[in-house]
């Protein structure tokens, strides 16, 4: 049975706020902050302009663990046992400029825009890197923000009709 990722997710938010890291919040998180609709994840994503820019000692000394690193993330363990991802993928450098800002437990928790959630979310699946079921959680994630929010549609790119276009 699934505990709340918000205690952790606001230690984060704080950790990351003192110590004036431009971040926002990516993936299944963002999408509950965008959509009506429930939506589990099993881990907190993050966008960060720079990994450099974690602060792992102030991190370490809140009880998160760290648990790998990848070409283009790094990898913990928030003390209540949600996992964490950061990325420093360029492609989300110019999103963390415009991002949405909400209060969880009353501290500041920055989040893509929906808009870039969407594009973040087509970009997503359609990546070959990543596994197909992954791919399609994506797409149908998009699918389901323009059906929440349809002024967007106006937004995409042909490329990204077609990925939907493509959903059964």
């Amino acid at each position: 049975m699934e505990t709340s990722k918000e205690p952790d997710l606001a230690l984060l938010a704080r950790l990351l706020s003192d110590h004036g890291v431009t971040y926002a919040v990516i993936g299944g998180i963002a999408l509950q902050v965008h959509q009506r609709e429930p939506r589990t994840t099993l881990d907190i994503g993050l966008a960060v302009i720079r990994r450099e820019n974690i602060p792992r000692d102030a991190l370490t000394a809140a009880s998160f663990r760290e648990t790998g690193q990848h070409a283009q993330s790094e990898n913990w363990v928030a003390p209540g046992g949600t996992p964490v991802q950061f990325t420093d993928d360029p492609e989300l450098a110019d999103a963390l400029k415009r991002v949405l800002e909400i209060r969880i437990r009353d501290v500041p928790l920055r989040v893509l825009t929906v808009s870039d959630l969407l594009h973040e979310k087509l970009r997503s699946g359609r990546d070959p890197a990543r596994r197909r079921s992954k791919r399609l959680q994506d797409l149908a994630d998009a699918q389901s923000l323009l059906e929440q929010h349809p002024d967007l549609a106006q937004e995409l790119r042909s490329d990204e009709r077609d990925a939907l276009d493509r959903l059964p």
